[in-house]
């Protein structure tokens, strides 16, 4: 198979060679106008375009279908460039498409064959033999094939060869060197095995080394097997004999070592704590059997004065207090936020009725005056309800317009308290009329109505659209939680 491929590979460069080299003699302008080179990938697609259409035109079908390719490309090539000549464009795009798909195959192919030089340099068998890899380096995954003589199948074996294994003489060299290093290892933050006072370093295996080592210790209560040292009510100096067990699969050795663990150096304020300790533990012991323990009054003809430590909370709960203090005084200047972003959008989405009932108001023979009048009358007809930002503006209006407040003031007040650029071109259009008087002033506010009832569908889309955002994270957590339940007894199954 590995042979059928490099001939593949090898008849698909030939080719290619073939093709480049009939196609030398074809003469066209390159892409930067200069004419083309003398091997060139775009004088081949010419030559394969040519013989393309010449096949083409004996079918008298396939050269409509062709056509009719041709023309779709040029409709899509004069959108996109129309002041270009098309015919030559198509030609250009057509020309250009075809070397590109010939500089891939070319290129990969010699590709592919690279890889496959690679693949059969790189093979594992040599000489009829499968070099293994030295111990750490681990297994190595081959896959042979193997022809017996008289069969007329092979036979495909992945197999995985092993990591080198010691000799019982290395690992007795090896032995020896590890344990040259192992006391350099084991004495940790101690100047020698000698003089041990603070806790080992027992190590499970050592650097350079195969072997794993377990560690077994004479007086578990004075150095334990995980290196930590108990010698604080040491008095006087003891040696402990630790075992270390090597282990290289079924080859293993124990070494016996011994450590002076002595007692532990204490400073003076240490020394008095410790005193302290004893002299409660003495008192406790001798005061089981009643009901009160008594503390020590003394300690070496010295008195003691016994307190006790008072726990203060306080402090957590003032950082606390701190904490929830700061939440709401950021919260209530994000809450006013939040509301005058309420009432931004709410006076957005009220403003195409309003403007309606103006112009139905003001059709029917009201003045603007009257109008505002209407509207205020009507709001506070309906009792106490859910309050209305901007039925609460045109009370604010009308108040000013019956406390003798012109007309042009008032709605001029109106615009800029609304601080929306709809309202304040609304009373801009009311000042206008009144100022300087307007005929049109219907057909203006009628044009009003049919923009603002499309900007409210606008927004009402994009309001549905946020809305389907904030859903997404409810929909993820879901997700999840389904997931969770499905694949839970699914591995719990699979354990059993």
């Amino acid at each position: 198979m590995e042979r059928v491929m490099i001939y593949l590979y090898g008849g698909i460069i030939v080719c290619y060679l073939v093709l480049l080299t009939v196609t030398v003699g074809e003469r066209i302008a390159g892409e930067n106008g200069k004419p083309e080179k003398f091997f060139s990938f775009r004088k081949a697609a010419v030559w394969l375009l040519r013989k393309e259409r010449q096949t083409k035109g004996r079918d008298p079908a396939r050269k409509r279908k062709s056509e009719s390719g041709a023309r779709l490309l040029g409709q899509k090539i004069r959108a996109l460039e129309p002041g270009g000549h098309t015919q030559s464009q198509v030609a250009a795009f057509q020309i250009n498409r075809c070397a590109a798909m010939l500089r891939i195959g070319f290129g990969g192919t010699l590709m592919c064959m690279v890889i496959w030089v690679l693949g059969q340099t790189r093979q594992t068998i040599d000489g009829g033999s499968i070099p293994r890899n030295a111990y750490g380096q681990g297994e190595i995954e081959v896959t042979l094939k193997a022809k017996v003589e008289g069969e007329e199948s092979e036979e495909v074996i992945p197999y995985v060869v092993e990591e080198r294994s010691y000799t019982q003489k290395e690992l007795d060299a090896l032995y020896q060197e590890a344990l040259q290093c192992l006391a350099g290892e084991m004495k940790g933050e101690n100047t020698d095995l000698e003089n041990v006072r603070t806790d080992l370093n027992l190590p499970s295996s050592l650097e350079g080394y195969p072997f794993r080592i377990t560690w077994e210790s004479e007086s578990y209560e004075r150095v334990n097997v995980d290196g930590s040292v108990q010698n604080e009510v040491l008095r006087e100096d003891e040696v402990v004999m630790l075992t270390a067990g090597f282990r290289y699969q079924e080859w293993t050795r124990d070494h016996q070592i011994y450590v002076r663990v002595r007692p532990a150096l204490y400073t003076e304020q240490e020394l008095l704590h410790k005193k302290l300790e004893e002299l409660l533990r003495a008192q406790d012991e001798k005061s089981r059997t009643t009901d009160r323990m008594d503390l020590p009054a003394s300690m070496d003809q010295r008195a003691i004065v016994w307190g006790e430590m008072q726990e203060d909370s306080s402090a957590p709960f003032l950082l606390l207090v701190i904490l929830v203090a700061g939440i709401v005084y950021w919260s209530k200047e994000k809450e006013l936020d939040q509301r005058l972003e309420k009432r931004r959008l709410e006076l957005q989405l009220d403003y195409p009725e309003i403007v309606n009932k103006l112009t139905l108001y003001m059709g029917a023979g009201m003045t603007i005056r009257n109008a505002f009048l209407k509207l205020g009358e009507d709001y506070k007809k309906k009792g106490i309800g859910k309050r209305r930002y901007l039925y609460e503006e045109i009370l604010q209006t009308c108040y000013e317009l019956q406390s003798g407040k012109s007309e042009a003031e008032a709605y001029d007040s109106f615009g800029r308290r609304c601080q929306l650029q709809s309202y304040i071109r609304l009373s801009t259009l009311l000042v206008q009329n009144i100022r300087k008087g307007s005929n049109d002033l219907m057909e203006v506010l009628r044009r009003e109505v049919v923009d603002a009832f499309a900007d409210r569908k606008k927004t009402a889309r994009k309001l549905g659209e946020e809305a389907g955002t904030k859903l997404l994270i409810p929909m993820m957590l879901m997700l999840c939680i389904v997931m969770v339940i499905i694949m839970i007894p699914a591995y719990f199954s699979f354990a059993m």
